[in-house]
This record gives C-alpha cells, sequence and structure tokens, in this order.
C-alpha cells in the first residue's frame, strides 16, 4: 500500500484535477496493475508523453532565457531531462511516497528507485497537460527548471572542452567500484586523460559518478594553472 493517497498529492501540486482518475493512473506502476484483481491502468503512456511536454518547456524556457548556441542548449536539456534531474526533482515533492506500487516491487525499494520515480514524474506532467493544458504543465514544471540544476551537471564536455586543446588528448571512464542495494547504489568512477589518472567521482548512477569525477578533474586542473 502507498504510504499517502494520492489525493494528497494535490495539495502538494497546488492543482485540483477535474479529473482525479488522471493522477491515480500517473502514480500507478505497471507491478501493481500486474497485481490487482480487477483491470487497472498503468503510467507507462502517461510517462511517454509527460516526457514530451517536459522536453517542450525546458527548451522553450532555455531558448528564452540564454543566447548559448544550439550545442549548449542541447546538452542543458539532456541534462533538465535526464534520469537524475528527474529523480531529484520527483524527491523535492517525496513522490515516492504517493506511488501504488506491487508488492514485489514495494519490498524491492521502488519508492527510492530512480528509474520507477523519474518515470512517474513524468507521468504527473502529463496528469497534468491533459487535465489542464500545456500552462498548467508549464506551471509544474518552471520552479524546477533552475540554472543551478543544469549548470553544474556538464562537467564531463567542459572537461573534453579543456583536454582537446591538445588534440592527442583521450579522455576514459573506468567503475573501479559499485555498492549498496539495488534501489540505493553508489558508483566510484575514475577518469583517465592518456591514461594518467586524473581524478575519481561518486554517485548513484554511473552517470553521476562521471559527472562528479569530471568536476574534481576540473578543479585538479584549475589549481595546477
Amino acid at each position: 500500500m502507498p504510504n499517502r493517497k494520492p489525493e494528497e498529492l494535490q495539495q502538494v501540486l497546488h492543482y485540483q484535477f477535474k479529473n482525479p482518475a488522471l493522477l491515480r493512473i500517473a502514480l500507478t506502476h505497471t507491478s501493481y496493475a500486474n497485481e490487482s484483481k480487477v483491470p487497472t491502468t498503468h503510467n507507462e503512456r502517461l510517462e511517454f508523453l509527460g516526457d514530451s511536454v517536459l522536453s517542450i518547456v525546458a527548451a522553450d524556457y532555455l531558448f528564452h532565457q540564454s543566447d548559448r548556441p544550439e550545442g549548449e542548449l542541447t546538452r542543458m536539456r539532456a541534462s533538465l531531462v535526464s534520469e537524475e534531474a528527474l529523480f531529484q526533482f520527483a524527491n523535492e515533492i517525496q513522490l515516492g511516497e504517493y506511488l501504488r506500487l506491487g508488492h514485489g516491487e514495494e519490498l524491492g525499494g521502488g519508492r527510492h528507485r530512480p528509474s520507477v520515480v523519474s518515470d512517474a514524474f513524468e507521468a504527473v506532467i502529463a496528469a497534468l497537460y491533459l487535465d489542464g493544458g500545456l500552462e498548467t504543465a508549464r506551471s509544474f514544471i518552471l520552479p524546477f527548471l533552475t540554472e543551478g540544476k543544469t549548470a553544474e551537471e556538464d562537467y564531463k564536455t567542459r572537461l573534453q572542452e579543456v583536454v582537446q586543446q591538445d588534440p592527442n588528448a583521450r579522455l576514459r571512464y573506468e567503475v573501479e567500484s559499485e555498492s549498496g542495494p539495488d534501489h540505493a547504489k553508489q558508483f566510484t568512477v575514475a577518469v583517465f586523460c592518456n591514461g594518467e589518472r586524473l581524478a575519481e567521482g561518486t554517485g548513484r548512477s554511473k552517470k553521476a559518478a562521471e559527472q562528479h569525477a569530471a568536476r574534481q578533474a576540473l578543479d585538479r586542473l584549475q589549481a595546477k594553472s
């Protein structure tokens, strides 16, 4: 059973659904639908739609907030709509506590699994969009889309740009260790340049650990210069 009722989430969203069933569907994982004794709709279709709504809102926001070139805007949008970012956004509203999960998924830590929670976040966006239109969805999304949440997430690209000043330089990322249960993995990744170990980083995903390693490498290179 969920820790909190789906209806309670409306207060967090600051939005009253005309069709509350949309929100219930958005919070329903496939595992719950599969175990239900009555036909139950899960959130995968809403997730598909929410991904597109999020992408257009993020693209529109970045386009009007910055005159950066297309390549940088594309990278910034990618960081905003990544699983890591969505998991962070979802945790800000404790979305995992409202999910309807099957028994096995519940026992397996589904409420804290980034893939499950971030997918539900996209589904909630779609539910808002279908119930209240694009502006309702935009009003929900925009507070999450701040420069502060994107500026620090593309250290790999910045490190690549620094090392490419030497045409022969080649970066390589290597997972050195991973620990913890499936729902709370911790990865340690090292970054090498032409075989030289520059730095290491940790994170709850390989991508996050790579970004942390790249940030550490940038700090080290800047300290040398």
